[in-house]
């Protein structure tokens, strides 16, 4: 049967790589609609001018240890456009104080207590040199709130200060609400092959050193993921209509019918097949006829929200360095204060010159990025651009000391940016693809399902680009 119409719904990066890999694997004649309800492609990825510099806004950078993105960039001949940081390391400001983030260490969690000594107090030193005197873990296997386990054995000074500050990176989230499984599997892959204690955990975890010049951890693209999206648009050869909201979806004899734009006058769109690559929430009200069960279970994926402030200041000013050494970046932990006692709005800053070599304003200008926003405080969100790049800025000059005035700013909000990756997050979403998968020509992709990192929607993106070839292509279909 020729293949007449596949809808992909959202245009963040697991749509456009659902939409390449559509056209990848079903040839030219098939035709591709990418409906995304806002006036850009893109998503959570955001390329900016910064002092005549693109610069990115959302995620800055991709897990290059994993294959997906480095990939794409060979096969859409982006492959020498990807950067690397520079060997600067990252701080922790906590306890009132600024620490090297420790090396040796799992999303903050210590394979002992040296790797912490300074970073922690004395009693927190104390407890997680005490872990090994504690009973064995009885774990059966069921999923745990990553706080939750993580203070019982190694005490509160780990989470507050190392682990939440690097979650709270990653998800925006509460360590006492996110799930082990989901967030740190390396150490729940370690605890079912039986390891009995945390830090015993930990160290079977750690990647074992290689001969040789060590492999990057991070990459980026020289311009920005703009880059990227802009040769996945290309290579899609996609219809793409914009500023279009899909209010609804239903099944029809021979496919699929969405029905988009203004409620006062809806379009409708037929299709053979329909990739959804939305967040959970815009998923969630598109399977309720269609999937019922699977939109149900996407109802319990609750969302964070974060801003993003981009700043840029003279040629010459001096990003900071601890003991000696250039620091890529400072995180903060929760509840810290500057020393005057007001609370810091910003939860990290990334010093993105001194990371990015490559990142400097077109006339040499110093560039980083400020992050604010965790689950469940929206406080600081709620105010004007101006008020919180006056915030973010105090914020800088206590950490730094630079309190020169930017020549050039941005600031960028994400509205429910963030899926929070709960307690029995992996048997929900197993639960969700299951219930989908058992609608023939239906598939989902997006940050709820696997991962936030721009890899993992790749990943989905591409998979369900594939499940829906398959299905299409069937004998008989």
């Amino acid at each position: 049967m020729a293949v007449r119409r596949v809808a992909v719904v959202g245009g963040g990066v697991a749509g456009l790589a659902a939409a390449h890999r559509l056209r990848r694997e079903l040839g030219a004649e098939a035709e591709i609609v990418l409906v995304e309800q806002t006036s850009r492609l893109g998503g959570k990825l955001r390329t900016v001018e910064l002092a005549g510099r693109p610069y990115d806004l959302g995620a800055e950078a991709f897990l290059a240890r994993r294959p997906e993105v480095l990939d794409l960039a060979e096969e859409l001949g982006l492959r020498g456009e990807v950067v690397h940081p520079a060997g600067a390391a990252a701080t922790v400001r906590a306890g009132g104080r600024s620490h090297r983030l420790p090396g040796g260490t799992v999303m903050g969690v210590p394979a002992d207590a040296g790797s912490v000594t300074g970073v922690l107090s004395d009693a927190g030193v104390a407890a997680v040199r005490a872990e090994s005197s504690l009973p064995p873990i009885e774990w059966g296997g069921a999923d745990v709130s990553v706080g939750e386990l993580l203070r019982a054995r190694v005490g509160d000074e780990v989470v507050d200060r190392l682990v939440e500050p690097l979650l709270g990176g990653v998800y925006a989230g509460d360590a006492n609400l996110l799930g082990l499984r989901a967030t740190v599997p390396a150490l729940a892959k370690a605890l079912d092959d039986g390891a009995g204690w945390i830090t015993e955990a930990v160290r079977t975890s750690l990647p074992t050193p290689k001969p040789g010049a060590p492999q990057p951890v991070f990459g980026a693209f020289q311009a920005g993921y703009r880059e990227l999206l802009d040769r996945l648009l290309i290579a899609a050869d996609a219809e793409v209509r914009l500023g279009l909201p899909v209010r609804a979806l239903t099944r029809t004899e021979s496919g699929w019918r969405l029905e988009i734009g203004s409620a006062p006058a809806p379009e409708h769109l037929d299709a053979d097949a329909v990739v959804l690559a939305v967040p959970a929430p815009a998923a969630r009200k598109l399977l309720q006829g269609p999937v019922p069960a699977a939109s149900a279970k996407l109802a319990e994926i609750e969302l964070a929200s974060m801003a993003v402030v981009g700043l840029a200041f003279p040629p010459g000013t001096e990003l900071p360095e601890h003991e000696g050494t250039p620091a890529s970046g400072a995180l903060i932990a929760r509840g810290e204060r500057h020393s005057g006692g007001t609370p810091f709005t910003a939860k990290a800053f990334t010093f993105s010159s001194t990371k990015w070599p490559h990142l400097r304003g077109g006339g040499g200008e110093v560039l980083l990025r400020g992050s604010v926003g965790r689950f469940g405080e929206t406080e600081d969100l709620r105010l004007d651009d101006e008020e919180l790049l006056t915030r973010v800025r105090a914020d800088l000059a206590e950490l730094t000391g630079i309190t020169a005035e930017p020549v050039d700013s941005a600031v960028l909000r994400w509205g429910g940016g963030l899926p929070q990756y709960g307690v029995g997050h992996p048997e929900l979403v197993a639960e969700v693809e299951r219930e989908v998968a058992g609608v023939p020509g239906l598939a989902i992709a997006g940050a709820a399902l696997h991962g936030v990192g721009v890899p993992a929607c790749v990943a989905t993106g591409e998979a369900a680009a594939t499940s829906i070839t398959r299905d299409l292509l069937r004998p008989g279909r």
